[in-house]
């Protein structure tokens, strides 16, 4: 068939579609809902897997998260149970030395991070606000991915001699040097004033309580310090003074308040291992457990938890969970499909005439196919394009209405599209064949 006949059985199908404006429009109905669904269901997934990549880069590429355990026990005193208290293994909890061990000894380690978190009062400007005081190296910003937006990081010399700096997180910016340049300025947290030297690039934090467990916060609102400035000027656990064993007697002593002592022994509160990578990411975690459990005389008292297992897992069970959703959607369209079909076939039985009068004048068997099935196409494509821009319409609703995080791909338009047009296309075929069939002397006749 040439390219002038396919034009003309085109535009008869449309004048044909232009008559029945409301049938096509109906008939369409199944095809836009289902395409609308599909371009959702799409986004939805898109955006989670996005979400997902940026939680990976939160916790860094090829990171091991090292946590240690604080035991907790209850239960009533018996002699036996004093007894094995005395027999329990000492452990010296996570401390520097284990982070000296792992940098010298165990192979394919990139970079190590040791963190010390306290609780503090941050005080600057005349205001404010509990913070997280971070004692951390210069690989943290590294096996963190942290971008630095203004200033310097700590240098070697600062670390050596313990200075007193920080670098913020762009929060601490906000709330207190919104009208001032910060570097250069101190703020006081606990006890100790700090120059600030550095501000860090905002970041978004997910709120999901998978990373939350890993320690992923709201970075923005933390203030950094060399860790050796935090283990000198601030808490050291792993030294024990006569003023604290005093305090902590005059604590478990005292009937009004009988609480045991705190019993966290560990020197830091998180360790983070970057490994070569990801292929040695098992072998490593395996020797930094038996290596760590070696150190700490059995004693297990601290859990490894490798992110990027967990996210994999996590994204498994969203990729599991978007083909369950998107195979919904698309039954949509196979019932948008079987509605036009059922239409068409209608419309053939009404218009043998019609059929009969075009074969008489000269109409062939395949310009009655192309007839109908251009009216299926056009119909398809039409409610194709309308789904697309209402799935459009709900991906934005989505995301500001339950800000689930939503991402139009163009891949998805494109396939969508493509999607219509073959739906309109296989079941468009069978009515077109039977309108071709019809005897065209028995059309003629036919009222």
């Amino acid at each position: 068939m040439n390219l002038s006949k396919l034009i003309y059985n085109f535009f008869i199908a449309t004048e044909a579609i232009s008559q029945n404006k409301s049938r096509a429009f109906l008939t369409s109905l199944g095809i836009v809902f289902g395409v609308a669904s599909v371009i959702a269901m799409l986004a939805i997934g898109q955006g989670a897997q996005e979400e997902i990549i940026r939680q990976l880069k939160l916790l860094g590429t090829n990171n091991i998260v090292i946590k240690p355990i604080i035991e907790q026990e209850e239960g009533k005193i018996t002699e036996e149970n004093e007894k094995a208290a005395e027999k329990q293994r000492f452990s010296a909890g996570l401390n520097l030395l284990d982070v000296k061990s792992i940098q010298q000894q165990i192979p394919y380690i990139k970079l190590v991070s040791p963190e010390i978190i306290i609780e503090t009062m941050a005080i600057s400007s005349g205001l404010k606000r509990t913070v997280k005081l971070v004692g951390v190296n210069r690989h943290y910003f590294s096996t963190s991915d942290f971008q630095l937006a203004k200033g310097s990081l700590f240098s070697e010399d600062q670390l050596r001699n313990s200075v007193p700096v920080c670098v913020i997180g762009n929060g601490i910016k906000t709330k207190f040097f919104s009208k001032k340049d910060p570097i250069g300025q101190q703020i006081k947290c606990g006890k100790l004033w700090l120059t600030v030297i550095g501000v860090l690039e905002e970041r978004e934090v997910s709120t999901k309580s998978s990373v939350q467990h890993l320690g992923v916060r709201d970075f923005n609102m933390d203030i950094y310090t060399p860790i050796t400035t935090a283990l000198l000027r601030f808490k050291n656990r792993s030294l024990v003074t006569k003023d604290e064993i005093l305090r902590a007697s005059r604590r478990w002593n005292d009937d009004d308040n009988n609480q045991p002592p705190d019993k966290n022994y560990h020197q830091i509160d998180r360790l983070i291992v970057q490994v070569e990578h990801s292929s040695f990411m098992s072998p490593v975690t395996d020797i930094l457990s038996r290596m760590l459990e070696r150190r700490h005389n059995k004693v297990i008292d601290f859990e490894i938890i490798v992110p990027e297992q967990l996210i994999q897992q996590e994204q498994r069970t969203q990729t599991i969970f978007n083909i369950v959703l998107g195979a919904i959607a698309s039954i949509s369209l196979i019932v948008g499909g079987i509605g036009i079909m059922n239409i068409m076939l209608a419309s053939v039985m009404e218009r043998i005439k019609e059929i009969g009068i075009r074969m008489a004048v000269g109409a062939t068997k395949k310009d009655i196919i192309m007839q109908f099935v251009c009216e299926a196409v056009i119909i398809s494509l039409s409610g194709g394009i309308a789904g697309i821009i209402l799935g459009i319409m709900i991906s934005y609703f989505i995301e500001t209405a339950t800000e689930i995080i939503t991402i139009v791909s163009p891949f998805s338009v494109i396939i969508s599209f493509f999607v219509a047009f073959g739906v309109g296309l296989i079941f468009g075929i069978n009515p077109a064949k039977k309108a071709a069939e019809q005897d065209p002397i028995v059309s003629l006749r036919y009222e």
